[in-house]
Parts: structure tokens; C-alpha cells; sequence
């Protein structure tokens, strides 16, 4: 069995030869189509492996990342994704996100989700959301999050507005700390949002006591960051031979096994892990395919890494 990094190691290699048609190419045939879930609140289907910003996005502009960020986002689509989150705190991503959108013509295609993020006040609020429009090339997201529960109260009655006025399509709050979790639970009770973004992977495991059965209770979708833990996890999985049964689950890599354990839970509507890497996106796309992991199956990952 392969490990992600032989896998990837592998892909690299073969790059030069390669065209990027291969990692691109739409999904047809017989393969496999990503999965979609519903969002609680109108019944609207997303796939369940989107893309996030925060370290992948935040290049210089030109540089030969830049450029590798295009063919991120052309596998992307290619591959079956729409949903992308970001925020105006990621540095500059959204100055590189945006353009890359309108130069591929995906704006139309893309689910997009930003943040108001580190700001006080409904006029501090209101500006630096019309930043990021024109910073993503865009009159409209379809997400707009409180990030990490900053001016709640503030933010987020401000977000209700830009939706009903039809500039967000849905409201959420988020926040990537297990220790921030009853916050936002009472966060959730009293704001109502259609979205909730939470930290949640095989060793991080907290959202399963209080928010995820919170959220599924009260129809709240869940979107979930740092499934691999910033990287931690293909440190602890480093030379490891994936499990056993992993070609049963349709797994044939690391990142692949610990996506599908985000997806196990039923109330997880759309996982974020973020790359630079036009191979590792291709990569990421396969968790939305094939079987989702049954407990013992779940139960295996929890004790590789226990």
C-alpha cells in the first residue's frame, strides 16, 4: 500500500511529462462523481470537499506559487469542487483568489465563503466586507462568517442584513479552537446561523461531545478546518503503511483516510483543507468518492494515532 507522501512523491515525479489535462480533466465515464450533502437550512446540495485559503493563498503575487495556485484551482473545478472559503485576515489571498477566479471565468461556478474577520463595529464591518467583494471580483458571496466569534453580537446581525439585501445567500460563525467550542455553542442558540465552521479531525476530536449534535439538531450546517491538524498528522503517519482496509474504503492515501474521518460524521456537511499543489488537490478531491468510513474503520484511525 502506498503512503500519501510515496503517492505524492510519485505524482511529483512524473510531473514533467505529465500534462496538466491529467490532474485536470473533468469527471466523466465511469468515475465516480464527489458526493454532496445538503445544507439544513434550504435543502441546497454542496460537495463535500471544498478548498480553503489560509496559508495556500497567502503568495507573493507572480511568484511561481502564484502560478501553481491556477492549476489548483483549474484541478479544482475540473475535479467536481465549487465551495472555497477565505477572509480578509488571510494576508492577501483574496487579492490572489479573486483574479484567478475572474481569469478562468469560475466566479459563476465558485461557492464562495469569506469572513467578517478582526473588526468592531457594523461600519468597521460593513467596509471591509465591500473590500473583499471588490478584492474577489464578485457583487455577492454565498457565505458570509463571523470569524472566530469576533464582535458576535455585532457581526453577525450585520451578515443578516447583507442577506436579506442579497449579498449572502447564508450566515455563519466560526472559530478553529476546541477551547472556543461552548462559546460558540451559545453563540449558535442565540444567533441562529445557517452555517457553523469548526476544527474537527481524528486526533482533535472535542466537536463531537456538544457541537455536532448541536448543530444537526437545530439544522445547522458544519463545515470543518484543520481536518489534518496543519500538517500534524502526516508528521505522526510519516513511513506508515495505510490500514488494512483502506482500498476496501476506497482510501489510497493519508489525506484521503483522514478527509473521509471529517465526513463520517453525519452532521459535517463540507470539509476545508487548503493546498498549494495542483497534485495534492487532485489528491484531496478522491475523499468525496467512494464509501464513507464505518466505525470500526473510524475506530482503527483513532487508535493508529491514539
Amino acid at each position: 500500500m502506498l503512503t500519501r507522501r510515496a503517492l505524492l512523491a510519485a505524482a511529483a515525479a512524473t510531473t514533467a511529462v505529465r500534462p496538466f489535462d491529467a490532474w485536470a480533466a473533468p469527471v466523466e465515464g465511469n468515475v465516480m462523481e464527489i458526493e454532496t450533502r445538503a445544507i439544513p437550512s434550504t435543502g441546497e446540495k454542496i460537495p463535500v470537499i471544498g478548498m480553503g485559503t489560509s496559508g495556500s493563498f497567502e503568495v507573493q503575487p507572480g511568484s511561481s506559487e502564484e502560478t501553481a495556485l491556477r492549476d489548483v484551482v483549474k484541478t479544482f473545478f475540473a475535479g467536481g469542487g465549487t465551495v472555497i472559503d477565505t477572509a480578509p485576515t488571510y494576508s492577501n489571498a483574496e487579492d490572489i483568489l479573486g483574479p484567478i477566479l475572474a481569469e478562468q471565468n469560475l466566479g459563476s461556478r465558485c461557492w464562495l465563503a469569506t469572513k467578517l474577520s478582526g473588526v468592531r463595529g457594523r461600519d468597521h464591518g460593513l467596509d471591509q466586507f465591500n473590500g473583499s467583494l471588490k478584492s474577489l471580483r464578485t457583487d455577492k458571496v454565498e457565505l458570509l462568517q463571523v470569524h472566530n466569534l469576533g464582535d458576535v453580537a455585532t457581526q453577525a446581525e450585520l451578515a443578516r442584513e447583507l442577506k436579506a439585501e442579497g449579498k449572502a445567500r447564508y450566515v455563519g460563525l466560526t472559530h478553529y479552537l476546541e477551547s472556543a467550542h461552548d462559546r460558540l455553542l451559545d453563540a449558535m442558540r442565540e444567533t441562529r446561523p445557517d452555517f457553523i465552521q469548526i476544527n474537527y479531525s481524528v486526533g482533535v476530536r472535542g466537536a463531537e461531545d456538544r457541537l455536532l449534535p448541536a448543530a444537526r439538531d437545530m439544522g445547522v450546517a458544519v463545515m470543518i478546518n484543520r481536518a489534518f491538524e496543519d500538517g500534524k498528522l502526516f508528521a505522526r503517519v510519516k513511513g506508515r503503511e495505510l490500514p488494512g482496509w483502506a482500498a476496501e474504503a476506497g482510501v489510497t492515501s493519508w489525506a484521503q483516510a483522514f478527509l473521509k474521518f471529517a465526513l463520517s460524521q453525519p452532521a459535517v456537511t463540507v470539509v476545508i483543507p487548503a493546498t498549494g499543489k495542483p497534485e495534492r488537490q487532485a489528491d484531496n478531491l478522491k475523499a468525496g468518492r467512494g464509501p464513507a468510513l464505518d466505525q470500526a474503520q473510524r475506530k482503527s484511525l483513532i487508535e493508529m494515532l491514539g
